[in-house]
């Protein structure tokens, strides 16, 4: 069932159950908290003892007592008085037996029905025949002994009854109406909400489906909630799929990557073990190379371990107090040994005071250590190597610099993303992992990474670790 069904519904079937309610309850309140004699009853039951009286086959003054007396004893709240048509009491149930005037009998008339709004008694005045004689039935009854409240409405045409019923209806039906109003206009934003939901696409090319709902109810909230999660599971999906397809470019890369030096080593090992080489020189060449193959799939080996690291946030910090100075001279040592031959120039400048850092130290040289495979792999041409190690009050950079062909403007802002690699295809080696792994390290020591290039200029690359209490010079 329709929610829209559901509401009129409960709107029809509701104001029936409110109206019979309200009938039932105001008289079964009204017969227990309202007790008394009601103004409708008192002529009927004047009426009925008059006819009474009427009906007597004798009428005497012993049978007009016994009517009487009957009477008082079923209404004992009620004084009974019979006179004549001289206004002379002919029995009175209070023993009085008083005479009354016409001005007396008019003086008790006199006002009603508001006198029954008063604390004054009520008095019902009704004329009876017997044996061609008139006589009166004058009915008294305490204020005390009446209702305390009553409705009347007295329609003598059709016409007066419809200026009482529309003004009625009129105002049962301003509530029912305004409840329609906002049931539908509730309804008409639940179902825009609904078929926003059904559109709701999570494909980042599909047009995206936003509601604009002002109001400030728990529909507003709710509407503003979907435009935020919509975009939100857009965007993220947008990133799973940016991750995913990085993930296959890095499947492709690896197996490029490891089948290369693979080849490379087969070639060479093969031409040693035939002895198909024309001297030692040769020998030590193709030795060299083998050897050079082996490291770089070692590292490619640790990238992978780094990659599976990162993705179950295995990246543990295990500080301590080092001496970073003697950390970069040692890497400085083992590069020029590594770059002996190559051609390359190898700048070193590091201060001859020792820095100490409280750092996990040998997170510190992957770091450095990726700066520098980077700079050998993407600069090679530029000839030239520099790893600086500075300080100040504040901070401790080490810097890496190289001067070949440098990084693109419309790459550097990605260079420190997962699987993220400049030249986009096979020109190069690498996972596109180093930097992202370099970023990581030095933020989890609270420090930063910055990126300078100038292609074919100088490319840099500076890391700076804060000097905490524990730095010392």
């Amino acid at each position: 069932m329709k929610l829209r069904t559901k509401l009129w519904l409960l709107l029809v079937v509701s104001t029936a159950i409110s109206m019979v309610l309200f009938g039932y309850s105001s008289v079964w309140i009204g017969k227990i908290a309202n007790k008394g004699y009601a103004l409708f009853q008192l002529n009927p039951l004047a009426e009925s003892v008059v006819d009474a009286i009427e009906e007597l086959p004798e009428f005497g003054e012993d049978t007009l007592r016994q009517t009487l007396d009957r009477a008082h004893a079923e209404h004992p709240a009620i004084r009974w008085i019979w006179l004549d048509d001289q206004g002379r009491s002919m029995y009175d149930t209070a023993g009085l037996n008083p005479t009354f005037t016409f001005r007396d009998l008019a003086a008790l008339m006199q006002n009603m029905p508001e006198r029954y709004l008063t604390d004054d008694d009520v008095h019902i005045l009704t004329p009876a025949t017997r044996d061609g004689q008139t006589y009166f039935l004058l009915l008294g009854i305490p204020a005390s002994e009446m209702k305390q409240g009553e409705v009347y409405f007295m329609v003598r045409t059709l016409k007066s009854l419809l200026t009482l019923v529309v003004p009625l209806i009129l105002s049962f039906s301003l509530p029912f109406l305004l409840a329609i109003w906002l049931f539908s206009s509730i309804n008409k934003r639940i179902r825009k909400l609904n078929h926003a939901l059904n559109q709701l696409n999570i494909q980042s090319d599909s047009p995206a489906v936003e509601l604009a709902d002002s109001s400030k109810d728990e529909l507003g909230q709710l509407t503003q909630h979907y435009n935020s999660m919509a975009h939100r599971i857009r965007s993220q999906f947008a990133e799973i799929q940016q991750f995913e397809s990085k993930r296959k470019l890095l499947l492709s890369n690896l197996s490029h990557d490891l089948r290369t030096p693979l080849t490379t080593m087969l070639g060479c090992a093969e031409m040693i073990r035939t002895g198909n080489y024309k001297d030692a020189a040769e020998l030590q060449s193709r030795a060299k190379i083998i050897l050079q193959r082996c490291r770089y799939m070692d590292k490619l080996l640790d990238q992978m371990l780094d990659i599976s690291r990162q993705d179950a946030d295995d990246l543990t910090l295990r500080a301590a107090d080092h001496n970073l100075s003697e950390i970069v001279r040692k890497i400085a040592v083992e590069y020029i040994m590594i770059l002996d031959g190559d051609q390359i120039h190898l700048d070193i400048e590091v201060l001859d005071e020792d820095i100490h850092l409280s750092i996990d130290a040998s997170l510190i040289e992957r770091a450095v250590r990726n700066l520098m495979d980077n700079a050998i792999r993407y600069g090679r041409d530029g000839r030239y190597l520099g790893l600086q190690l500075t300080a100040d009050n504040h901070s401790v950079n080490i810097i890496v610099k190289d001067k070949g062909k440098g990084i693109p403007p419309e790459h550097q802002a990605h260079v420190f993303e997962r699987f993220y690699r400049v030249d986009g295809g096979r020109q190069g080696e690498g996972l596109g992992i180093g930097l992202a792994i370099v970023k990581e390290i030095v933020e989890a020591h609270q420090g930063s990474v910055e990126m300078s290039s100038t292609p074919n200029v100088e490319t840099a690359f500076r890391i700076s670790l804060p000097r905490g209490h524990g730095g010392t010079a």
